[in-house]
């Protein structure tokens, strides 16, 4: 089925002006909703099947964006609508690609469902606050690590992931730790970290270039 000639925009109620600005001209109706109606917007989404999907950078960098951006992607029925980034204060723009991620998220009432995450390569690479890591398993709101670098529960750590395409630096939470010391090895920690304001577009784009056969 063709997608409707209408756009949904999803954007904090004060950055909304802003971003239907950057937006211009839009063909048919324009729906627009807070980043607080993220639900609604989901079941119009779903009944209307839109020709675009517009969301606001600093909302689809929050785990309650990347669960509706990985839940629009799982629908086949909504292969044809085109979904972009937009940011409110600068050029910035990006569509979101369109691979289907293996397990559909949903978004529960509190938004939180967590994001699908995916075993990365052998030896996949990160730097957590300047050492460097092995990535194990990534999603695009966080990261299972092992680090020579010591980390505890709730500290921010930087986090860089680097590759031919680009590097991609931005903070994390650590959401637990646990400190080994195996034979004939320097002691490391294995940490769960959360992202704070990694771009999921970019962190899914790094998930497809890495993530284990």
């Amino acid at each position: 089925m063709s997608p409707e000639a209408c756009t949904v925009i999803i954007s904090a109620a004060d950055r909304l002006p802003q971003i239907k600005s950057r937006v211009g001209a839009i063909e048919g109706e324009s729906l627009d909703f807070t980043d607080a109606d993220a639900l609604a917007a989901l079941e119009t989404i779903v009944k209307r099947r839109p020709q675009l999907i517009v969301l606001e950078r600093l909302f689809a960098a929050t785990p309650r964006g990347a669960a509706f951006i990985n839940r629009i992607k799982s629908d086949k029925k909504l292969a044809a609508s085109e979904m972009k980034v937009f940011a409110h204060d600068s050029d910035f723009t990006r569509v979101i690609p369109r691979s289907v991620e293996p397990s559909p998220q949903s978004i529960d009432q509190r938004g939180t469902r967590r994001a699908a995450r995916f075993k990365m390569a052998p030896n996949t690479m990160a730097t957590v606050e300047g050492k460097n890591s092995t990535v194990i398993d990534l999603s695009t709101i966080g990261a299972q690590v092992v680090s020579p670098c010591a980390m505890k529960p709730n500290q921010t750590v930087t986090v860089t992931l680097t590759d031919p395409d680009g590097s991609l630096r931005f903070n994390a939470n650590v959401a637990w730790t646990s400190f080994e010391i195996r034979p004939h090895s320097a002691p490391r920690y294995r940490a769960g970290v959360e992202f704070v304001d990694a771009d999921p577009v970019d962190v899914d784009a790094f998930i497809g270039r890495h993530k284990a056969a």
